[in-house]
C-alpha cells in the first residue's frame, strides 16, 4: 500500500476514516491522470486533427492538410523534448497523424485521415472487452505499474480486480458507442462533416470513461504497493545477512 492508503491508528475514528478516504481518491485521480497524460495529453490529441479539419474545411487542399496537422504533431514532441517532459503522449499522437497521413496520400481520399485511427478505436474497445472476458482487465495492466502494485491485484485484490473490470467494460463500450457513430458517417458523410464531429467526440468519451474508472477504483480496496514490499524483503534480507555476519565474528572471537 502506498503511505496515502496505510490505516492510521485512528482508523476507528470518522474523521480520519473519511481523511483516508479523500487521500485514496486524491491518489487515484492523480494517477489517473499521469497515466492519460492529464489536460496537456488531451489537448494534444485534438489539435492536429483539429488543425486537418479547419484546413481542408477552408481551401478542401488535403496535402496542406495533411502536412500542416503532422508538422503540429512534430511541433509538440519538440516542445516536450525540450521542456523534457514525457513524451509518450505526444510520439503515440505524431504515429496516429503519420498513419493517417499516408493512408490518405495514398488513397487520394480526405477522409482516410481517420481511418487509421478509428480502426484503432475500434481495435482498442475490443481489446478491454476481450481482455475483461479472459481475466485479465486491460486498464489493470495499464494502471498497475502506476498504482506501483502491477498485477497484484489479479490473485491477491479480489476487489481491485472487480473495479478493474468494470472500468474495462466501461471504456470499452464508450469506445464502442464512439464507433457505431463514427463509422456509419465515415461512409455516409463528407469530409469536413466526420472531421467536425470527430473533434467533438475526442474528449468526451475520454473523460467519460475516466470519470468512471475513477468512481469505481475510489470505492476499490487499496493497491498492494509490490515495491514497497520488495524493498522490505530487501531489507530484512540484508538484517538477516548481517546479523548471520555479526555471530560469526562473535564465533571467531571466542575461539580465539
Amino acid at each position: 500500500m502506498t503511505s496515502l492508503d496505510k490505516p492510521t491508528p485512528d482508523t476507528d475514528q470518522p474523521h480520519s476514516t473519511d481523511q483516508s478516504a479523500a487521500d485514496a481518491k486524491a491518489v487515484t485521480e492523480a494517477a489517473l491522470f499521469e497515466a492519460f497524460g492529464g489536460v496537456r495529453g488531451m489537448v494534444e490529441t485534438v489539435l492536429p486533427g483539429l488543425l486537418f479539419v479547419t484546413i481542408f474545411t477552408v481551401n478542401k487542399d488535403l496535402k496542406a492538410s495533411a502536412i500542416a496537422a503532422l508538422a503540429l504533431s512534430l511541433v509538440l514532441v519538440v516542445v516536450r523534448l525540450i521542456r523534457k517532459d514525457t513524451v509518450k503522449h505526444a510520439f503515440s499522437g505524431v504515429f496516429g497523424v503519420a498513419f493517417g497521413v499516408v493512408f490518405a496520400m495514398m488513397t487520394g481520399n480526405a477522409k482516410d485521415f481517420y481511418l487509421p485511427g478509428m480502426i484503432y478505436t475500434l481495435g482498442l474497445a475490443l481489446a478491454y472487452l476481450i481482455t475483461t472476458l479472459a481475466g485479465v482487465p486491460l486498464i489493470g495492466l495499464i494502471l498497475g505499474p502506476v498504482f506501483k502494485e502491477n498485477l497484484s491485484w489479479r490473485t491477491r485484490n479480489p476487489g481491485r480486480k472487480k473495479a478493474y473490470a468494470k472500468a474495462s467494460y466501461a471504456w470499452g463500450l464508450i469506445l464502442l458507442a464512439k464507433c457505431a457513430i463514427l463509422f456509419p458517417l465515415y461512409w455516409w458523410a463528407d469530409t469536413t462533416q466526420l472531421g467536425w464531429v470527430l473533434v467533438a467526440l475526442k474528449i468526451p468519451p475520454f473523460l467519460l470513461a475516466v470519470y468512471l474508472t475513477w468512481v469505481f477504483l475510489a470505492k476499490a480496496p487499496p493497491p498492494i504497493d509490490v515495491f514497497a514490499e520488495m524493498e522490505a524483503q530487501e531489507e530484512a534480507e540484508k538484517a538477516r545477512k548481517d546479523a548471520q555476519k555479526a555471530r560469526a565474528a562473535e564465533a571467531r572471537d571466542y575461539d580465539v
